[in-house]
Parts: structure tokens; C-alpha cells; sequence
């Protein structure tokens, strides 16, 4: 019988979840590098025991962790398995994780300093790894999205990682700007048909296409509106919040953007909205059934300045029909009195045969339901605040 990994990502730390595929009864395990800030984990297709973790301090810095062993031991690229990457009190040592920046391939100097809309001149930051996203065919390779916005890829197991600068150098760049959650690369889709073809989406500029492997990119952007920048139909400037992908449709996109959900049928040519009956188009996740290429899932949320459910009531939405058409599923999911939010990274799907759906709260609750969302229930309660959740379907 098949197994279920669950790798939940919260503020102080790491959680492992696994079940079998009855995904009834679950084992725990963490947390993993207590205290820290764990903004992503995820297994590599190519290795299913490989597990990548972006461990992040305001202290210590951004730190890559990786495991062999399925989340059992981590250990700091760039350091013997079995050998700490940092000192008793949390200082790291080593000189792995080297994160390496490039300059513009338009003009060959470094890229340095982002020009807001106001026109004033940024430093370019790097904060924090946001999401990791491993190769689907090389356990070595991964690439990571980062604030302030950029790419990096290593090939290496992420020891080293080169930044992907065509993105930055694109002649959009200068026009990006931060969102309230700052200038963050938070999805990273890698096309499983065209080794070559790259979605990413950064809040708040859009999202942007590669079809040659991250050399250069262009805004794909077209239908996108948004009332609260200079040029509501910009190029750029546009704050989207989540794009997903169905397994067996590669051109098929769904986003959750600052309100409204959108769909493109044309690799992100061209978008049109798909809020349909939702209670509210404002929310942060989107997902696609494994199996059911216009079964979407997303988690409604009151506006932009309140990040909590309407009404009080935690319901997910969901549309068998790419869109327009919702239905809200609430059984064993709290009706009064809930006020969480669900993050961008932190709703996924597995891949057996009954979709099974899972997401994750800032009230540190992780449901799953094992059959496409009719039914929920807890896996586990009182976490600190999960920001990522992914899943990994086992032999």
C-alpha cells in the first residue's frame, strides 16, 4: 500500500507527517530545527528520500538543510552527513549554501538595486529563500525563489547556487515593487513535458515565463487587472499571490492573485477571470486535483486587510469546471468562530487515486481530506503557524 509524506513548514520549525494510503491514523515528527523559521520544505521527485528546507533566522541568516533519510536526520549541504551545520548556540559554520549573483546579461554590470515606481533607487536584498523546488529527474538540481525577488538554481545538492539572472535583468525589472509581504519569488513551476519552460510569480510584479531553462524571461501578464497601481493594465506591477498547474496539462494555469482567481489556457498568453459564485476572490493558495485537470481548489479570505475567513466560517471552494462554478466544503472544518488564515505554500495535493487535499493554518492546524474534499478532519493541532505544506506520495 502506497504511503503519504506530509512536510509542513511553520515559524519555529520543522513537522514530518506520514500515513499510510488510508491516511487515517499519522505519525508526527519534529519539530525539526526548533525555533527557526522553516518557509519551505520539499522532496525531490527524482529521490523521494531527499528533502530540501529553507531554515531561515533575522539572526543567523538563510540556511539550506537537506536530508537523505526522508526528514529522519538533516544535515547542511556542503557538510559530512552526520556532522552539524552549526554551532551548540545556532551559529552556522561552514562556507556552504553560497548563494552567487550575477549580473545583467543586458548590460554585464552587477544587478544591485531595484527602481521602485515612485522612482526611487533600492539595494537589492536577499532575506530569505521562500520556495524550493526541486528537478523532477535530477535529485542534485533545485532552484530557489527568494526576496527580494530573484532565482537561483544549484546543481549540486544545494551546496552552491548561481543565480538565474536573466529574470532580474529583464527590462521590466526596474518596475517591480513590494507587496505588504515584501518583494518575494514564491512559485516556482517546472513544466513536465519542456525540460526548457519555467513559470515563476512574484508579489507584486506577476508572473513570468522561461522557455530556454532560465536564460530569459518575459512577463506573462495579458488580462491581468489591478486597481491599485499607476497603470491598471501594466505589464507588470501586478500582486499574484499563487499560480498552479495541472499535472497533465502543462498549459493550463490557474492563479489566486490580489483578488480574483484567473485561468489561461495558453501557458499564461493570455488570462481571464474565474471567481464565478465565491464568497470573496481575495485569498493566498490554489491547487489542482492530481487526476482531474479542472478540479481547483482555493481557500477564500474576507480582503486584503482582514486575513481571516467570511464569516467566520473556514471553508474550501471548490470549482469541477476551471472556474466560475464553486462549491464550499465544510464538513469537518470549523463554522463559527475561526479567524485563520491558510498561506500561499500552504495547500497541496497527493497522488493516489482518491485526490487526497491538505492545508495548513496560522493557527498551527493541518487538515487533510482523502477524498477530494468532502470530508476533513485534523492531522494535527496547536503547531506554531504553518506557512508551507507539500506532500509526497510513497511506494
Amino acid at each position: 500500500m502506497s504511503k503519504v509524506r506530509v512536510l509542513v513548514g511553520t515559524r519555529k520549525g520543522a513537522f514530518v507527517l506520514t500515513s499510510d494510503g488510508k491516511r487515517e491514523q499519522w505519525d508526527v515528527s519534529g519539530p525539526h530545527f526548533g525555533g527557526w523559521e522553516i518557509y519551505h520544505l520539499k522532496g525531490s521527485p527524482a529521490q523521494p528520500n531527499r528533502l530540501y528546507a529553507s531554515q531561515s533566522s533575522g539572526w543567523f541568516g538563510q540556511i539550506i538543510q537537506r536530508s537523505e533519510d526522508g526528514g529522519k536526520t538533516w544535515h547542511q549541504p556542503g557538510t559530512p552527513p552526520g556532522e552539524p551545520a552549526a554551532t551548540p548556540d545556532g551559529t552556522p559554520k561552514g562556507d556552504s549554501n553560497r548563494f552567487v549573483y550575477d549580473t545583467s546579461p543586458e548590460t554585464g554590470k552587477p544587478l544591485t538595486t531595484h527602481q521602485w515606481y515612485d522612482g526611487t533607487q533600492h539595494p537589492w536584498e536577499f532575506k530569505r529563500v521562500w520556495h524550493l523546488e526541486p528537478s523532477p529527474t535530477d535529485p542534485d538540481t533545485v532552484y530557489a525563489g527568494v526576496e527580494d525577488a530573484a532565482l537561483f538554481r544549484s546543481t549540486d545538492g544545494g551546496q552552491t547556487w548561481q543565480e538565474l539572472a536573466g529574470l532580474r535583468g529583464h527590462g521590466t525589472g526596474p518596475k517591480w515593487q513590494p507587496g505588504a509581504g515584501g518583494m518575494c519569488l514564491h512559485t516556482i513551476l517546472l513544466d513536465p513535458s519542456n525540460p526548457g519552460r519555467i513559470f515563476i510569480a512574484i508579489s507584486s510584479a506577476g508572473a513570468f515565463r522561461s522557455d530556454d531553462a532560465g536564460k530569459t524571461w518575459r512577463p506573462i501578464n495579458r488580462g491581468l487587472k489591478s486597481e491599485y497601481i499607476p497603470d491598471p493594465n501594466a505589464e507588470v506591477g501586478h500582486c499574484v499571490h499563487r499560480i498552479a498547474m495541472p499535472r497533465s496539462r502543462p498549459d493550463v494555469l490557474f492563479m489566486q492573485k490580489h483578488w480574483d482567481v484567473m485561468r489561461s489556457d495558453d501557458a499564461g498568453e493570455s488570462w481571464q477571470e474565474v471567481s464565478g459564485n465565491l464568497p470573496s476572490d481575495f485569498g493566498f493558495p490554489i491547487d489542482v486535483h492530481a487526476h482531474e485537470p479542472n478540479t481547483i481548489y482555493v481557500v477564500p479570505i474576507k480582503s486584503d486587510s482582514e486575513h481571516y475567513p467570511p464569516d467566520g466560517k473556514l471553508r474550501v471552494y471548490r470549482s469541477r469546471t476551471g472556474g466560475n462554478e464553486w462549491e464550499a466544503l465544510t464538513k469537518g472544518l470549523p463554522q463559527r468562530d475561526c479567524y485563520v488564515n491558510v498561506l500561499r505554500d500552504a495547500m497541496a495535493v497527493d497522488s493516489l487515486d482518491s485526490c487526497g487535499v491538505y492545508f495548513g493554518t496560522t493557527g498551527g492546524q493541518v487538515y487533510a481530506s482523502a477524498d477530494a474534499g468532502d470530508n476533513w478532519a485534523p492531522i494535527v493541532r496547536d503547531l506554531p503557524p504553518v506557512v508551507s505544506v507539500e506532500v509526497q506520495t510513497l511506494p
